[in-house]
């Protein structure tokens, strides 16, 4: 017994602790094998511009060889900045939302930031719960969707002086504070285009408006470009949905179940719009002659089913290039002009023509 007693003391003093194992290298270690100061190797990590070529392969050698990784939590104390954004979607795996996020993604990481993502899922006090922590971890800045949010979360970025941006969504009253199109003015664009086709009874399938300012301003540009025609949306041929393609078939039965029907469905999102057409094909519907269907966003499949989907076309990924650079460059205390509003293209495909006649 006493023999075991050492071998498992020798065996616990032999082995050293994770921590002192993270410990043992740093940056004297690399300045040390690298034949250079510790002021060098930290200007080859922060400020690669102002060390020569061979320095910086010289260093990189060193690091690479010890396996030395940069204590950020140490960065973070010198520099009062962490060098993370964080981001906080709606949802993740919908098209534009997931084109902005490669390319937020690709632009913080060329001006040497990380990024750190979550999703609300379309609830204010979740989204609220994510800033928070973001804010904990230090974050520089921050990029959220809209401009609908919990009434706590802007006062509270306002008093720990923390850069945001509000995305895809623009609206003038609030500009520098918004990077998106105006969605308003979209479905408007979309609506004058279907009234000057000749349609008069038009169907709607929305997006939930529940959180969620864009899709109710473009439920208003419909009803508002309708409106200044002497038209409006009949109660029956009005539905409202989320994200899914199996909502924009069965809602679109539900509206095709009238008299008279619709001969124009404008469909909140593309999920909604992929199941309108795919069920109007599965009820003998020919698109457009008996009817007209068109979208909003311009996912892939859009242009590939054997109907094309007329549809509103959002620059995602240009959202996404410009939020990041704006808000590093505020984080940074510099200048950068960049058109603010994103232009949404209407893309007219098959799907749409104008009215079957009587």
């Amino acid at each position: 017994m006493p023999r075991a007693r050492t071998t498992q003391t020798r065996a616990t003093e032999t082995v050293p602790a994770v921590a002192d194992l993270r410990r043992s290298v740093g940056l004297r270690e690399v300045a040390r094998a690298a034949g250079v100061s510790t002021a060098t190797v930290s200007r080859a990590i922060n400020n690669p511009d102002v060390v020569s070529a061979d320095l910086r392969e010289r260093i990189a050698g060193a690091v690479k060889e010890l396996g030395w990784v940069p204590d950020g939590a140490a960065r973070a104390l010198s520099t009062r900045r962490s060098h993370t954004i964080g981001a906080v979607f709606p949802a993740l795996s919908v098209g534009d939302f997931a084109h902005a996020t490669h390319a937020i993604q690709s632009e913080l990481s060329q001006a040497g930031y990380t990024l750190l993502l979550a999703c609300s899922e379309y609830e204010p006090e979740l989204e609220l719960h994510q800033v928070r922590k973001f804010v904990e971890r230090g974050v520089d800045g921050l990029i959220l969707v809209g401009q609908a949010h919990h009434p706590e979360l802007e006062p509270l970025l306002v008093q720990r002086a923390m850069p945001f941006v509000n995305t895809f969504v623009y609206d003038r009253e609030t500009h520098g504070t918004c990077i998106g199109p105006d969605n308003h003015k979209a479905l408007v664009t979309m609506t004058d285009y279907l009234a000057d086709l000749g349609h008069v009874r038009f169907g709607v399938i929305a997006q939930s408006t529940r959180n969620n300012d864009r899709a109710s301003a473009r439920l208003e540009g419909v009803r508002d470009a309708l409106a200044l025609r002497g038209l409006a949306v009949r109660p029956q041929h009005f539905a409202m949905g989320e994200w899914t393609i199996a909502e924009g078939r069965a809602l679109f039965r539900k509206l095709m179940d009238t008299d008279p029907r619709p001969t124009a469905v404008v469909c909140g999102n593309a999920h909604l719009a992929v199941g309108a057409v795919l069920e109007a094909a599965a009820m003998g519907l020919r698109l457009p002659e008996d009817l007209s269907i068109v979208g909003y966003d311009d996912i892939e499949v859009m242009s590939h089913l054997p109907v094309p989907v007329t549809t509103v076309r959002v620059p995602s990924a240009e959202i996404g290039r410009i939020a990041a650079r704006v808000l590093v460059a505020r984080v940074e205390g510099k200048d950068y002009s960049a058109p603010l509003e994103a232009v949404a293209e209407l893309v007219i495909r098959a799907s749409s023509g104008p009215p079957p006649t009587p």
